[in-house]
């Protein structure tokens, strides 16, 4: 039982330094970046897209804030303006869909997957399902009603206050981190070692089986419905090194963790903005489900058409 515990302690710590190189580096960058003007030249040139979407030049703040960071920044953009509730369901929708960008698809990219799909998939999905709701939902136009929700810390001033302040975000990120890692790669390490991963796998084989992944990619799954793809992306990492996760299923759950992950806590937070959130979940998790599908089925098309060979029959004349 000892040994379990250590096995697993070491892999969150190996997973934790991982995932930290990527997180410390870019978490303080942006953090600083937020009080220079390049934030604010990369929110007027995305004023002319919000338009397209039905939102007005202010939810750049929010949406790049969120991209950049995370969902908490975005929200606290969001209540610094007076929107409506259907620009806040938008936003939210974009948000659910895309957001902390830099770091969760790097930290994603590192299975195997290009980042540039995995960006490429988040913004397609976050615009698409915008344009989507703007142009087919006709109410929502009265003022969003924030309730009790904090407009924010005070503002570091100086480069000095700047540079601390990035710091200390940059280091509670990575704190918060090994805090929900270590304590999970540990709990991988039982659910492995006494055979429990076996009988969790055996009760998700008909969904991860509909979405073309064979069982043993389900653990991982369940960690990013749950806490976030940034984390179930670590869980793939270590997967693919023990469990023996294929290409193929890492990819088609990589690609579901980008559409739908954190599903409660990136729903429940949108619950004090007075937008309706069981319409956000179902939206969220019907285009994983139906995209992932999909991919799979598409790939699954194209393997076997791969394995046809075409048959080739030649005459020979004998002289």
């Amino acid at each position: 039982m000892g040994q379990i515990w250590k096995r697993g302690l070491k892999a969150g710590l190996d997973l934790t330094w991982t995932l930290g190189k990527v997180i410390f580096p870019v978490t303080l960058i942006v953090s600083i970046l937020e009080h220079t003007p390049v934030l604010q030249w990369i929110i007027d040139f995305l004023t002319p897209f919000m338009k397209l979407i039905g939102l007005p030049g202010e939810a750049a703040v929010p949406i790049v804030l969120g991209n950049l960071l995370n969902l908490y920044a975005g929200i606290g953009a969001i209540v610094s303006f007076e929107f409506s509730v259907k620009e806040v369901f938008i936003m939210a929708i974009m948000l659910s869909f895309c957001h902390n960008l830099i770091i969760e698809s790097t930290v994603a990219s590192k299975v195997g997957v290009k980042w540039w799909i995995v960006i490429g998939v988040r913004i397609m999905l976050a615009f698409v399902s915008a344009s989507l709701i703007h142009l087919f939902w006709n109410g929502g136009g009265e003022a969003a009603q924030y309730g009790f929700i904090s407009k924010g810390d005070a503002v570091p001033e100086g480069w000095l206050a700047i540079g601390v302040d990035g710091l200390q975000t940059a280091f509670m990120g990575i704190v918060q981190l090994a805090v929900i890692v270590i304590p999970l790669m540990v709990a991988m390490q039982f659910f492995r070692e006494l055979g429990w991963m076996e009988s969790v796998s055996k009760q998700l084989t008909p969904f991860t089986k509909f979405l073309g992944m064979n069982k043993n990619t389900s653990m991982t799954l369940a960690a990013g419905l749950t806490l976030g793809l940034a984390y179930g992306a670590g869980l793939m990492i270590q997967a693919v090194k023990e469990d023996g996760v294929s290409r193929k299923d890492m990819t088609l759950a990589l690609i579901f963790l980008v559409s739908c992950h954190a599903v409660i806590e990136d729903t429940v937070v949108f619950i004090p903005l007075g937008i309706p959130v069981l319409p956000l979940l179902f939206i969220r998790l019907v285009t994983a489900i139906l995209l992932t599908a999909l991919i799979a089925w598409i790939w699954k098309k194209y393997e076997s058409s791969a394995r046809k060979e075409p048959v080739h029959e030649h005459h020979y004349h004998s002289l």
